[in-house]
């Protein structure tokens, strides 16, 4: 009956660990994520997934317009979910 008491605290303890050690961690960084993207204005300069910086330029719900580069002409739709970086512009 010992050895059976033994096998539950070592199963708890490892759920414990696991859950201290993956699932905690995911849960913080995702909602830094989603407190990321909801703050993310028109005029923000972002960083993407891919690596390119650009500026907001327009905003729908899940998707934004990005102007890339100094040329004006080089505007790409995409899903907000492929912002890492958000920089917001100095105001004077």
């Amino acid at each position: 009956m010992q050895g059976m008491g033994f096998i539950v605290i070592y199963i708890v303890f490892f759920a414990a660990l696991i859950y201290f050690t993956s699932i905690r961690p995911q849960k913080k960084e995702r909602q830094k994520q989603q407190e990321m993207l909801s703050s993310v204005a028109v005029g923000d300069t972002i960083l993407t997934t891919s690596g390119f910086y650009g500026v907001i330029i327009d905003m729908t719900d899940d998707t934004v317009i990005v102007e890339f580069g100094s040329n004006k002409n080089c505007r790409i739709p995409m899903q907000k979910a492929a912002i890492v970086q958000v920089e917001k512009p100095e105001t004077k």
